[in-house]
């Protein structure tokens, strides 16, 4: 088998470069070099006849009509340009224009200099003459005064014409090199072309991700070793990048499956990942937040001065605040934000964490509210047997009439904290076998268990001349428990006679949609405000407390109902209009057509 080549046959551009960029190296440095060096000849040669031409103006002070004569004598047949400038700048003396016809010289950067300093340079373009000139004037001063400048220049052209012709010659030289080395670099080339090309499409194949089959080991050692590294390389990039991707999404798999809001800020404020969680919290698109600022990923002023204030410390950072996102309602979050570090421990940003503790603050009010409620229910009774027991023992109980009626009262608030306690039982079992699951649901009808439940609340109604209706097909049948099917019917219809006037009626209805069965118990009483209907199944909240109570309602009534459909996995709703009366829903679950068919 031929020997295989060993060199990337792009070798000689970067070659030829170097030899491009010696060349050019070269030139210029010969160039400033040589530059510097004619230029300082010059100034040298300058200075010399300046201090010449400035002796023989020492003996024909001060300046006057004769000095220009001196200065076109001494230029005759000379290069060199001679100047004389009074303090003033007026020019009294040249060797090649007219004086009088020739400008103010004291702006020029020589006689500038010349006025401060002992000697005055300066290279630059004469508009008198239209050339590029060297200029060196020097002060010409007699016992300390100060009789004029005298100013030496002459052209320059010839001293960049030498430095042409040897840039001239150095690109030629250079030329031939840059040719050779054009020459050489291709013969590698051709060398070299196969096996880096060969590695190179298995590097390319590898970058892509396909890391097989492996590349060829080439017969010449440095190819070989070259071919060996990309396959380890190869093999470990697999590995890592299997591990990256299994970490990857086992990451996101417990970022999604999160219900904390999760995302991450750099140090300039940019947003770097964010959950699902958290995008659902912000109300905003996880994968469209990535890169952008906090301002423009969400318009929270509060969450956005948290994220700056975390970024600006150093330590964790925990904060309470009420957010309200497009109209939504108003929800409470608990955030913490904690720094990022590298390995070498510099800090990169911050992670927040964001809880939303909304539904956590409604339940600590209404446990709150509860005990508070709970309180005050069980207060009042025991403050007014407690008022009629101490009567009764100065002595109300020498009057038989007084003694009956303050114990009938004492009785009826006793029944009252009986019927208190009873449904607080009631309302703590459903809520624990709820929770347990531990309710069991039968498939059966529920016209039986709603005609039990008008049947235990008639008497009450007649007792006010309320007629309670029944209608309920004999066949409808849904998933239920009787005994708090029973139950809930059964408050409903209490809550309805205490709502309604005299004389009224109440009708209950029972039928069926697509997937629910529906119990309605409609009355004619006053009706519920709109404002009220939200936290009508709270708890010891009253839409009328004093007519409640005066009536015998304990406040807990609804919220049993509430938490037996919640029990049924079904819910209770309501429709009321102030004056039209209410009417309240129990949605229960429907039993299935083949289910009915079997049975």
């Amino acid at each position: 088998m031929a020997k295989k080549r060993r060199l990337y046959w792009q070798l000689f551009i970067p070659y030829l470069l170097i030899v491009l960029l010696a060349l050019i190296a070269v030139l210029l440095y010969s160039s400033n070099l040589l530059e510097e060096i004619l230029l300082k000849q010059t100034e040298s040669d300058l200075r010399s006849q300046a201090i010449l031409f400035q002796e023989q103006l020492r003996s024909d002070l001060p300046p006057d009509d004769r000095t220009d004569e001196l200065c076109k004598t001494l230029g005759r047949g000379l290069p060199t340009r001679f100047t004389v400038i009074l303090p003033n700048g007026r020019v009294v003396g040249d060797s090649d224009e007219d004086p009088a016809r020739m400008d103010n010289h004291l702006d020029r950067p020589e006689v500038a200099t010349a006025l401060t300093e002992p000697v005055g340079v300066s290279t630059r373009f004469s508009n008198t003459l239209g050339k590029r000139m060297m200029y060196l004037a020097m002060p010409l001063r007699e016992s300390g005064m100060l009789f004029a400048i005298v100013r030496a220049s002459v052209p320059i052209e010839s001293v960049y014409g030498r430095i042409k012709t040897v840039q001239n010659r150095i690109l030629l030289g250079g030329g031939i090199v840059a040719f050779l080395a054009v020459i050489a670099g291709f013969l590698v080339y051709r060398r070299v072309r196969r096996p880096l090309r060969q590695i190179q499409e298995g590097a390319m194949a590898f970058a892509r991700g396909e890391f097989q089959p492996k590349l060829p080991l080439p017969d010449t050692e440095e190819m070989a070793q070259v071919a060996e590294t990309l396959n380890r390389m190869a093999a470990e990039l697999q590995q890592r990048i299997g591990t990256i991707t299994q970490q990857r999404n086992e990451l996101e798999t417990v970022l999604s499956s999160m219900a904390e809001g999760v995302f991450g800020v750099d140090r300039d404020e940019r947003i770097m990942g964010m959950n699902q969680a958290a995008g659902r919290i912000l109300g905003c698109d996880p994968l469209l937040t990535r890169g952008k600022t906090i301002q423009e990923a969400f318009r929270i002023s509060s969450l956005q001065d948290f994220v700056k204030k975390a970024l600006a410390g150093e330590e964790r950072l925990e904060e309470d605040f009420l957010i309200n996102i497009y109209g939504e309602r108003e929800r409470a979050l608990n955030v913490h934000g904690t720094p990022l570090r590298d390995e070498s421990g510099n800090r990169t940003g911050i992670l927040v964490v964001m809880h939303d503790i909304t539904e956590l603050r409604r339940l600590e009010n209404i446990r709150r509210d509860f005990v508070a409620n709970a309180s005050h229910e069980i207060r009042t009774p025991l403050t007014a047997i407690k008022g009629f027991v101490e009567t009764l023992r100065d002595g109300a109980m020498q009057n038989p009439e007084d003694a009956d009626r303050f114990l009938s009262i004492i009785q009826k608030h006793v029944d009252r904290l009986a019927a208190l306690v009873e449904d607080l039982l009631s309302l703590s079992r459903i809520e624990r076998e709820t929770e347990r699951d531990e309710i069991i649901l039968e498939e059966q009808a529920i016209q039986g268990v709603l005609e039990s439940a008008v049947q235990l609340c008639r008497g009450k109604g007649e007792a006010r001349n309320i007629r309670i209706e029944l209608v309920c097909s004999e066949t409808l049948k849904a998933k239920i428990n009787p005994p708090l099917l029973e139950q809930a019917v059964m408050n409903l219809l209490d809550n309805a006679i205490n709502a309604s006037a005299n004389g009224k009626a109440i009708r209950v209805e029972a039928g069926e949609q697509e997937t629910e069965v529906l119990v309605h118990v409609k009355d004619l009483g006053l009706g519920i405000e709109k404002g009220n209907l939200d936290r009508l199944f709270e708890r010891f909240y009253r839409v009328d407390k004093a007519r409640s109570r005066k009536r015998g309602g304990t406040g807990l009534g609804l919220a049993i109902v509430k938490h037996i459909m919640e029990a049924h996995k079904g819910r209770v709703t309501v429709e009321s209009r102030p004056g039209a009366g209410s009417a309240f829903t129990l949605h229960l679950q429907k039993v299935s057509p083949e289910k009915i068919i079997q049975s």
